[in-house]
């Protein structure tokens, strides 16, 4: 098991310093009757390397992201949406990952590749500082999503992938699937959250549970075998196939099918979505269509 865990840190490393370059772009959120609108997109992170992992605040006034260095060391940073202002929040030697702001909103977790290799979640103050332990004896983290203050899920790296939901002191520790993909999402509203994982088929399906356990509830088929995803405070469920942003909603299931919100030009590869909790502002990761900047 140690093997293991100092090979999938070191293979984190290697891919956050080998991966495509990757843009996190932000753009504002409407609704038109019953239809979803995509405003202006921006890029807020402009530079070569890997950009990724964009997650809002729980005001929807910034969001936190990470970014690696030359060498692959990954920091979080943060983007204030009002003064377009970006901040470096964590500077360690540890590499962090998967910022996601905490119940409460003083806080927020990462996982977090710590010195001899161990991935586990930590938390951190708003700014940076007082770095924390949560969950001690779960491990090799990869993904995380809060469902309550006391009570996440997490993806938890192996052969396979196994989902846990777990109470923050590792009490309550349950497994509650296996071989699933890496897109853990809070449904809002609802007391269920999201997940993906791969059929028979190995096309992924979009999965819900309730916080307390019970049936799997098969939502949709994930759009062009896309697992990222994300959902509107209302219910609706955004992804994307290629440069398009899609959706679909879970109220009217709209026939299985994906509808197209937006063309983004000069983006290919969509990836990683988060929906501010307001509601206004939608952030994905990209690669730019040119190379160039």
């Amino acid at each position: 098991m140690r093997r293991l865990v100092v090979c999938l840190a070191l293979s984190a490393r290697a891919a956050a310093a080998q991966a495509p370059n990757t843009e996190v772009y932000l753009a504002p959120l409407s609704r038109q009757g019953d239809s979803i609108v995509v405003g202006a997109v921006q890029n807020i992170t402009h530079r070569p390397g890997y950009d990724n992992q964009p997650s809002f605040l729980l005001d929807g006034s910034a969001l936190l992201y990470t970014a690696a260095g030359p060498d692959g060391q990954t920091d979080i940073w943060r983007y204030d949406i009002r003064t377009r202002r970006t901040t470096r929040v964590t500077a360690t030697p540890e590499s962090e990952y998967s910022p996601t702001a905490m119940p409460g909103g003083a806080r927020f977790s990462v996982v977090r590749v710590e010195r001899d290799s161990t991935q586990r979640l930590w938390s951190f103050a708003m700014n940076g500082t007082d770095p924390q332990l949560v969950v001690p004896t779960l491990q090799p983290v990869g993904y995380h999503a809060w469902l309550g203050p006391n009570r996440l899920v997490a993806y938890v790296l192996g052969t396979p992938s196994t989902l846990h939901v777990v109470d923050r002191d590792g009490s309550n520790d349950e497994i509650r699937a296996r071989d699933i993909g890496r897109s853990l999402q809070r449904i809002p509203g609802q007391g269920w959250y999201s997940f993906t994982r791969r059929d028979s088929t190995k096309a992924f399906w979009i999965i819900g549970q309730p916080f307390e356990g019970g049936p799997l509830a098969p939502l949709v088929h994930a759009p062009s075998d896309n697992e990222y995803h994300a959902w509107t405070p209302d219910g609706l469920l955004l992804s994307a196939s290629e440069g398009e942003i899609v959706r679909w909603n879970a109220h009217t299931g709209d026939d299985g099918e994906w509808l197209t919100v937006a063309a983004i030009p000069g983006v290919r590869n969509i990836s990683r979505l988060a929906v501010s909790p307001d509601g206004r502002w939608l952030a994905f990761v990209a690669e730019p269509a040119s190379p160039e900047r």
